[in-house]
């Protein structure tokens, strides 16, 4: 069963960015912030002025050039499951670097779901614990429907774009 509800999970999670819809609930936060939890969006924390972190998150930021070069290369092959949270500080740094990378290199919004988590790393429909997040933000790369691999906060390196390039290319050749 397990093996059948995994790929079915994934591809519904993966669908949900192209029906654009959010599911979301926004909890109170200390000091008069907020947070989302559920499927949200990229323009959601853009456009919520509460969230001025994402505006400077891209302070000094140099993309990793061989990061670009592997999402060129996979745009149409790869999807990204990311869990965040509004309230988390790696996140704060990670996810607007990882939409600004997304950007340089052309990758479609679509391919990319991104979900909110409380401050217990829990969001709606049990998703963190049916895909074993337990640190934020953790970038998923999907092929297919399976993982190919996952950054976790900064990454092994402690560059998330490049531990990213190399998720994507050590699978380039299962990669089509």
């Amino acid at each position: 069963m397990k093996k059948i509800f995994t790929p079915l999970f994934l591809l519904l999670i993966t669908a949900i960015p192209a029906l654009s819809q959010n599911q979301y609930e926004v909890l109170p936060d200390k000091d008069e912030g907020k947070i989302y939890k559920g499927i949200i969006s990229r323009d959601l924390l853009e456009k919520d002025t509460s969230f001025k972190w994402y505006g400077n998150g891209l302070a000094g930021y140099n993309p990793n050039a061989e990061a670009i070069e592997a999402l060129k290369k996979n745009r149409d092959t790869i999807q990204f499951i990311t869990f965040m949270g509004t309230w988390c500080e790696d996140s704060h740094f990670v996810i607007p670097k990882f939409f600004h990378l997304l950007d340089l290199a052309g990758f479609p919004q679509e391919r990319v779901s991104l979900i909110g988590v409380d401050r217990s790393k829990k969001t709606l429909s049990h998703l963190t614990e049916a895909m074993g997040i337990i640190n934020v933000p953790t970038i998923m790369v999907m092929k297919n429907g399976k993982e190919i691999g996952r950054v976790v906060e900064y990454g092994h390196s402690g560059l998330f774009d490049k531990d990213l390039a190399e998720i994507i290319n050590s699978a380039g050749n299962t990669i089509r």
